[in-house]
């Protein structure tokens, strides 16, 4: 008896201390922080959670956001401590709350993240070297504040409108092909040299979508994505990747999407899954 009992402590030991280690063993949410601008507030704020509610999925999202932020800002921030971002918070209600000047220190512990998210400003995010002057840094800041627990992923960004008046598209020539060539072997080589668990191929969606009928019609204007199906192939990206689910069966489709382009947005995500760095034709 008194050995049974010191078995059954045993277990509960161990039980305890796999909770206390990995919450989302027991209760099933999946919680990521992105940490970005712009580009990760198209990518994660709006669909994602409805996806994954579609899915039988809980999930939380973070998105600690800056409009225009490289990653050099970040680490600057990280630094200093200062209280510069607007945290961005879906619950899993998917009710979206917003608290002002919040610091990387503060969003990184209020939560038990699962994954957290890097990206660099999309003007720069085929640029290898200019990522590599901040990146390991941030990358070793935050692995101190959150310990092993948290995995970390990229968040590969978008090439621009092909007529885009965007300053940084001159990096790339003016040149769309010319920036996704840049985007996909960068993020390519980081999937490589960083202990990224992988990489959400948001850019590769983006860029397979403008193989369909809609053409090259995914930004509002000529970087940020679309509001509708724009942002929904970005979060089928994001969301096919985070569950390893083919987004070509959830059953969700924004109100302001048609069931074409529901059907190209999802397509040219699950394509971008299953080959991340190239282009693929959606014919639709």
């Amino acid at each position: 008896m008194k050995k049974h009992l010191l078995t059954l402590f045993a277990v509960l030991f161990i039980q305890i201390s796999m909770f206390a280690q990995n919450p989302g063993i027991q209760d099933s949410v999946i919680r990521i922080l992105a940490i970005g601008n712009s580009f990760s507030e198209d990518g994660v704020e709006t669909y994602l959670h409805e996806l994954a509610d579609a899915g039988n999925k809980k999930i939380i999202i973070g998105n600690m956001y800056i409009g225009g932020a490289p990653l050099s800002l970040h680490l600057e921030n990280s630094k200093n401590g200062a209280a510069n971002y607007s945290y961005r918070k879906i619950g899993l209600d998917g009710i979206k709350k917003t608290k002002e000047k919040i610091s990387l220190a503060q969003a990184l512990t209020d939560e038990p993240w699962d994954y957290i998210s890097f990206q660099q400003v999309s003007s720069l995010s085929g640029k290898y070297e200019v990522i590599m002057q901040s990146l390991p840094d941030l990358t070793v800041y935050v692995r101190k504040k959150v310990g092993t627990k948290p995995q970390f992923i990229y968040h590969q960004t978008w090439a621009y409108q092909h007529d885009s008046k965007h300053e940084g598209f001159a990096i790339y020539d003016k040149n769309q092909r010319t920036m996704y060539r840049a985007i996909a072997k960068t993020t390519k080589r980081l999937k490589k040299e960083f202990d990224f668990a992988f990489i959400v191929p948001a850019g590769t969606a983006i860029q397979n979508g403008r193989t369909s009928s809609i053409g090259d019609n995914f930004t509002r204007d000529g970087y940020h994505l679309q509001l509708d199906y724009g942002r929904f192939t970005a979060a089928c990206a994001w969301y096919e990747k985070l569950f390893n689910l083919d987004v070509r069966q959830n059953s969700y489709i924004p109100t302001n999407v048609n069931s074409e382009q529901a059907t190209i947005a999802k397509a040219a995500a699950h394509n971008a899954i299953k080959r991340p760095f190239k282009i693929s034709k959606i014919k639709l």
